[in-house]
């Protein structure tokens, strides 16, 4: 048993280093695509803005919100995870998107995700850009008032090591302390909850994500 034990430990460590690299990789590439879309960007302005300016417009009208940006309820499991039964938009918009849950597990989004390569931020994010994470297959973290800050410290620390997790504070949400990934959510009792490794070990670029292997970086950051 105690064998079977180290075997997985060691393949979602390698499985995480990997994970890890790729990011690292992909942030190299998406800096010289930066340079480049910079220089061209500059030349287009030159030429005249008004065929951006065109451009936007129309994105807007294709990707306007509604506000239902999801349909269903929740089915809670014997594992305890929650998961939404129905469906779970995927536009890029523009306009505020009223979530029926809090954190919200998926639906219509902005088109800029919060970075998630192990990134901590200290003030709440916007629920449009960290629902664009969850697509890209990132496991969120959140907690409110009520969790200790021993617990939040040692969250903290897991997620600084997790690429594709991204953790932020919540005071709309009712437990002290949630995961979420696209279309899955639970409550954990507190860090050392043998829930929360669970979790990640599912969920983290898991079966759930709509665009695997997306980046995590290059995105939003506070």
């Amino acid at each position: 048993m105690g064998s079977a034990n180290k075997t997985g430990s060691a393949a979602r460590k390698a499985r995480i280093e990997e994970m890890r690299r790729t990011e690292q990789v992909r942030e190299r590439r998406n800096r010289f695509l930066v340079i480049g879309g910079s220089v061209v960007a500059v030349v287009a302005l030159v030429a005249g803005g008004v065929f951006v300016v065109k451009s936007q417009s129309g994105d807007d009208k294709d990707t306007a919100a509604d506000g239902k940006a999801a349909s269903g309820h929740f089915v809670t499991g014997a594992d305890g995870v929650k998961t939404w039964k129905g469906t779970l938009g995927r536009t890029h918009v523009t306009k505020t998107v009223k979530y029926p849950t809090e954190p919200p597990v998926g639906g219509d989004h902005n088109q800029v995700w919060m970075n998630c390569n192990g990134d901590v931020y200290t003030k709440a994010v916007d629920n449009m850009n960290a629902v664009h994470s969850l697509e890209h297959g990132a496991v969120w973290v959140t907690y409110n008032g009520k969790a200790s800050k021993a617990d939040v410290d040692a969250l903290a620390a897991k997620v600084k090591k997790t690429p594709y997790t991204l953790m932020s504070p919540d005071d709309a949400q009712a437990d002290p302390i949630m995961l979420t990934a696209w279309g899955n959510q639970r409550t954990v009792t507190s860090a050392s909850d043998p829930n929360l490794d669970k979790f990640f070990e599912k969920f983290v670029q898991g079966e759930q994500t709509p665009e695997p292997g997306a980046a995590c970086t290059g995105g939003l950051s506070q």
